[in-house]
């Protein structure tokens, strides 16, 4: 429960270092401008806030490895969301409005995950999971969007490394593999997730895991 609060206020710390003209630069999430992917975040703190008050006296059906559907292909853009949430990014204008959300809705997000029982049962996409579970779902979420913010943005402080590891280890669960132990953290992320291609020694060291990259999270 820890690990969610401290990976979303650094998260949300980043948000607040953006400079104005930062908000229509690239994002390291592909075809996303920064602003679209701050608006994004608004919208998943939205989405923990609806889940952590949505019981369910169901028994679990996944768990934080299994939260994620995996998929091969990235995003087209195509997705009903997706361009809502470019459109609504957009219409803020003012970038200090949109930074005002993530820190509003976001603070309330991050209390109700302190107050949140983890061993309440939660229901969210069809699915029943411990609030415990979905918050660590939730710490690989963070996670690769703390790496998408500064992707072009190196004067901004990146995930903890706590939150790095952690999110590297439920990737590899989902994925049911290891990376090799030899790459940071960061960089198992980002190939593992089809964030930046692997290098000549990167594809050799991965070798049949590989072929299964990328691992697109939906």
């Amino acid at each position: 429960m820890g690990l969610f609060g401290r990976s979303w206020e650094a998260l949300r710390a980043a948000v607040d270092g953006l400079a104005p003209q930062d908000f229509t630069g690239p994002s390291g999430c592909a075809g996303r401008l920064v602003r679209d992917l701050v608006c994004h975040l608004v919208i998943d703190a939205q989405g923990v806030l609806i889940t952590l008050v949505t019981p369910s006296p169901a028994e679990p059906t996944r768990d934080a490895a299994s939260y994620w559907e995996v998929h091969r292909e990235p995003p087209d853009g195509r997705d009903p969301l997706d361009a809502l949430t470019v459109r609504l990014a957009a219409s803020y204008g003012d970038p200090a409005l949109l930074r005002f959300h993530p820190d509003d809705v976001g603070s309330a997000a991050g209390r109700a995950a302190e107050l949140a029982d983890p061993r309440r049962r939660v229901a969210t996409r069809g699915q029943v999971l411990t609030a415990a579970d979905y918050l660590d779902a939730y710490v690989l979420e963070w996670t690769l969007h703390h790496l998408d913010l500064v992707a072009h943005l190196p004067h901004l402080p990146g995930p903890p490394a706590e939150g790095l590891a952690a999110a590297r280890r439920l990737l590899e669960r989902t994925a049911g593999a290891p990376f090799p132990a030899a790459f940071p953290d960061a960089d198992a992320l980002l190939l593992g997730t089809g964030r930046r291609p692997a290098t000549g020694a990167e594809r050799a060291a991965l070798g049949t895991l590989g072929q299964r990259l990328p691992f697109v999270l939906g």
